[in-house]
């Protein structure tokens, strides 16, 4: 229960102040409210809410109480989720519990005590169809709805006040673990429908499985009302089966008011007889402001040339053969004003700048104009993606791919090729670049421990260069998310794989990019998410150090492949870099022969607020006691993946041992040791939590995946 008034301390006892300063609580409401936003709301009302008669006031004002936060709160156990939905469930309106896998289905189930939740995310917990029904029957001002779909869910269980819930609802996120229509059949008021297909092709007992376990279900999605279809498929064929069914409904009649229609698939997707029905309504009746296709249904058809928009907001085109003639006529209509366009996927489109996408090879250089043209009539671009392509520049003054880029003054994330970042062509003769930091003198004969400082950082820095690349990042200086990934970067770890053994050698032009060119990220102050994959001239990696001293909002970084492949070349510039890195909370770290030793753990345990983790290296090793160590000083940390090359013994014990010794007081301990090579590993995989694999785990290019604001 609640402490009384008459428990709690008054507002003189609690709060500091400096001598002769302001007491924290003398404050207004106004700025104590922003301060108390940024609190979880597990602390704010189980424990902040008992300090005094003025802040149990506040923590229960409606701006803090009508939306509450429990994604990725870590620390949410299930009685603490309890006690909240028991304090305040009843003035909660949008909820989001999305990937709380670490929740039972019984406490999941207290959200139908939430009697006045608009909008709620349930992607990621336990729910059977019945309790399901139980949540859904008492929501009945439900509008927006986010569910996971599992093996065993049956729809004749959901009972008739729990599909007036769902008839009511116009926002629909499900994501697919089995084939199945879900709650689709009974959302008869569907404007959004958000699908996400992670069904596997086989059972864990080896059945195979079919889209022919749907016949029997209800099929008539209602889609009349559809302003927003979207799809993401993973790898495999069970999954492209399924949603042809879903598709099928649309394509006897396109909605009237469809405005945004997004279908992301890996590899190729066969049209059918169905699909081309539907793009053919919809190039004549639908008008659109979000577009994403499959590579087979675009490529060497006219379709972008029939279909209408709208004040587009984003486009995708990723993997598709779209050269820069159709992209310039078909998509920006010579240059039409697209200034709308707030997102745009390029991904894999290794022709899209260049005129003719016939003869061009890869080491061809790009057509500046067509990218002048882009930028032009794009001109207030927020997330642009050229990952997945050779895109190479001309020498030419001002037609580098960076300079030209250098006018988008609105870019907050953005995905390119390691090889267009270089100013110019390899030369045999060319020298290494510097380091992008004075080495600190050394007397003669000092020894130096790796990864250990043998001297305070000097801060002198080299002038800025010229090189396009730093002229870029200084043109954005508000970009929030950089990925920089090897135009043949393939991850040791794909989807639903074996793990990939061999990897393409690094592009020629790559050989240009090194230390130097990973300082200038260090001019991105509000830099938060950063990539790097496959840079081989990586020398010292005293650009990473760079990075980890001047980009303090720092909080996932991923990287991969750098230096020569034999060896960790940069390991002392690493360590010295997390020790930087204070608000770091996702790392992921891809390279061979990679040793997690004590060195490198005690250097991440100055990563005070690390979450995840998750490392993978061919060959690599894996020192048990100093990760346990480090598990028992960072107490934030709740997924530790490890894939090396360790045995299978050795990873089973260790794993049982760290799931021992912290589950308890982690709930949400997400624990896999695993040797990277073992043939057992996709079904390892298949038990990790989505939100871990898809956010970290998985390498993936993650700038215009999805359209802006696409769900919350």
């Amino acid at each position: 229960m609640a402490s009384s008034a008459e428990d709690m301390p008054s507002e003189e006892d609690t709060g500091t102040s400096a001598a002769g300063g302001i007491h924290l609580l003398d404050f207004s409401d106004e700025i104590l409210l922003h301060i108390l936003s940024h609190v979880p709301s597990t602390d704010l009302v189980l424990s902040v809410r008992r300090t005094c008669r003025k802040l149990a006031t506040l923590c229960l004002d409606k701006s803090l109480i009508h939306t509450v936060l429990l994604q990725k709160d870590y620390q949410a156990s299930e009685d603490k989720v309890k006690q909240l939905v028991k304090v305040i469930g009843r003035e909660i309106q949008q909820l989001n519990m999305a990937g709380c896998y670490w929740l039972s289905g019984t406490t999941v189930e207290q959200v139908a005590r939430c009697r006045s939740l608009v909008k709620v995310n349930l992607s990621g917990c336990h729910l059977t169809s019945l309790r399901l029904s139980k949540v859904l029957s008492a929501l009945q001002h439900l509008r927006s709805l986010a569910i996971d779909v599992s093996p065993g869910f049956d729809a004749t269980q959901l009972s008739s006040e729990c599909k007036a819930t769902l008839s009511r609802v116009r926002e629909l996120r499900q994501t697919l673990f089995t084939p199945s229509y879900g709650v689709v059949p009974c959302c008869t008021s569907l404007e959004k429908l958000l699908l996400y297909f992670e069904i596997l092709d086989r059972t864990r007992e080896g059945a195979i499985l079919s889209g022919q376990l749907m016949v029997g279900q209800s099929n008539v999605p209602h889609y009349q009302h559809l302003r927003v279809f979207y799809a993401r498929l993973a790898p495999g064929y069970i999954n492209q089966e399924v949603v042809r069914l879903y598709l099928a409904v649309l394509s006897d009649r396109t909605p009237e008011n469809l405005h945004a229609f997004l279908i992301s698939v890996p590899g190729s997707f066969a049209e059918s007889g169905a699909t081309k029905n539907l793009l053919d309504s919809m190039a004549r009746s639908a008008c659109l402001d979000a577009l994403q296709l499959p590579k087979s249904w675009l490529n060497g058809s006219a379709l972008l040339q029939h279909l209408r928009f709208s004040n587009p907001l984003y486009f995708s085109f990723s993997r598709c053969a779209l050269s820069g003639s159709h992209l310039v006529q078909r998509v920006i209509n010579g240059g039409r004003d697209l200034r709308s366009l707030a997102s745009l996927n390029l991904s894999g489109c290794v022709h899209c700048l260049s005129p003719d996408a016939l003869f061009r090879k890869a080491e061809d250089d790009i057509d500046s104009g067509i990218l002048e043209t882009l930028v032009g009539a794009c001109c207030n671009l927020r997330h642009l993606n050229l990952s997945a392509a050779h895109h190479h520049s001309a020498e030419g003054l001002g037609r580098h791919l960076c300079q030209l880029l250098a006018r988008l003054r609105h870019l907050r994330s953005l995905a390119l090729p390691v090889c267009a970042v270089a100013d110019s062509a390899p030369q045999a003769d060319r020298a290494p670049a510097p380091p992008a930091m004075h080495a600190v003198q050394r007397g003669f004969g000092k020894k130096v421990r790796l990864g250990v400082s043998s001297g305070p950082f000097t801060g002198q820095s080299v002038p800025p260069p010229t090189s396009v690349f730093w002229t870029l990042l200084r043109s954005v200086p508000f970009l929030e998310r950089l990925e920089l990934i090897g135009s043949n970067f393939s991850s040791a770890m794909p989807r639903n794989e074996p793990a990939i053994r061999n990897s393409l050698p690094p592009c020629s032009r790559a050989q240009s990019v090194g230390d130097a060119e990973v300082a200038a990220i260090g001019q991105l102050a509000f830099l938060r998410h950063l990539t790097l994959a496959q840079l081989p001239s990586i020398l010292t990696g005293s650009g990473l150090l760079t990075i980890g001293l001047q980009c303090q909002q720092l909080q996932s970084l991923s990287l991969a492949n750098l230096g020569m492949m034999g060896k960790v070349v940069y390991m002392p510039a690493l360590l010295d870099m997390l020790r930087h890195c204070r608000r770091l909370r996702d790392l992921r770290l891809e390279q061979p022969y990679f040793s997690a030793n004590s060195q490198f753990f005690q250097a991440l345990s100055q990563c005070s607020r690390l979450q995840r983790l998750c490392l993978v290296s061919r060959s690599g090793t894996l020192q048990p006691d100093a990760l346990l160590a480090f598990m028992g000083r960072c107490l934030h940390v709740i997924m530790c993946h490890m894939f090396t090359g360790e045995s299978l013994t050795a990873c089973k014990s260790l794993q049982q041992t760290l799931l021992r010794s912290f589950q308890a007081e982690r709930p949400a301990l997400n624990v896999v040791i695993f040797p990277l090579l073992h043939e057992g590993l996709t079904d390892v995989i298949r038990d990790v939590p989505l939100a871990h694999l898809d956010e970290v785990t998985l390498f993936k290019s993650r700038v215009a995946e999805e359209p802006p604001g696409l769900w919350w």
